[in-house]
């Protein structure tokens, strides 16, 4: 079987496939599972990488949960609720974890349903583009369960609590203009430019400095939860070792000189 998330990288840009186009990608499955905290962690141990894509092979971005291993588990997760929970922490909620810890910049270009867990994965990423047809889905009360993966902390910093709850309540889905106008994705772009748009927006990421970057997303992921006066001690300390850097000095110097700076990550 090929491996279930594919890992290319081109230049300080990679890009990150969700590979079971014939399932549908879901991410529950323990390999999908497995693979994907790798390849989150091999991107961020991996200093020449600037900034990364996650999408999906084929059709969907990603069902989510696969349906038939659920339904070959009822029995068991019904008598051994125990197990369940272990099922959980062990398995799918190892993803938005490595995703928090994770400083390099995540753009999902979601080309198609993302639906459950795959809606949830959307809102793991930094930045979502849609191709026209994507469709968003918060849809677990559908079959009876709960956004076991985090959505309930993840979906609501994104579209607002009430349209979060709208979304959740329901589980009904939203398509990419709908997605746009709540906020849940930034661009929708049809679907043969999907991958060409994330790859410029990419691009233009990858154009600054590093360091400078993964502090930014550090920080703005520390201000989700964080109260004023602490982040401003925290934004005082990055700004401190950001001034350190190499980097710091070219750009000054190249603003100063009128040319393009070259940024090396030092």
């Amino acid at each position: 079987m090929s491996d279930p998330v594919l890992y290319a990288q081109d230049g300080g840009i990679v890009t990150l496939t969700l590979n079971r186009p014939e399932m549908r990608n879901p991410i529950s499955e323990p390999a999908m599972v497995d693979a994907l905290v790798a390849a989150l962690e091999r991107l961020s141990a991996d200093a020449s990488v600037r900034c990364a894509i996650l999408t999906g092979a084929g059709s969907t971005f990603s069902s989510g949960g696969d349906i038939r291993r659920m339904q070959d588990s009822l029995e068991a997760r019904a008598s051994h609720p125990g197990e369940t929970v272990r099922y959980y922490t062990a398995g799918i909620q190892r993803i938005p974890l490595a995703f928090e810890r994770l400083d390099v910049p995540v753009i999902a270009a979601v080309n198609g349903p993302a639906i459950g867990a795959g809606c949830d994965l959307t809102c793991m990423c930094d930045i979502r583009i849609a191709a026209e047809t994507a469709r968003f889905a918060e849809s677990f009360v559908k079959i009876g369960i709960i956004p076991g993966d985090g959505g309930a902390w993840l979906l609501p910093r994104l579209v607002g609590f009430s349209k979060a709850c709208e979304m959740a309540f329901t589980g009904d889905p939203l398509d990419a203009r709908e997605a746009l106008a709540c906020g849940l994705v930034s661009r929708v772009v049809p679907d043969s430019e999907l991958l060409d748009a994330a790859r410029a927006l990419a691009a233009r990421i990858a154009a600054n400095p590093p360091q400078a970057v993964r502090m930014t997303k550090r920080l703005m992921m520390r201000g989700r939860t964080m109260d004023l006066a602490p982040l401003l001690e925290l934004s005082a300390s990055m700004q401190a070792l950001a001034h350190t850097t190499a980097d710091h000095a070219e750009a000054v110097h190249a603003f100063m000189e009128k040319r393009p700076a070259v940024f090396r990550g030092s």
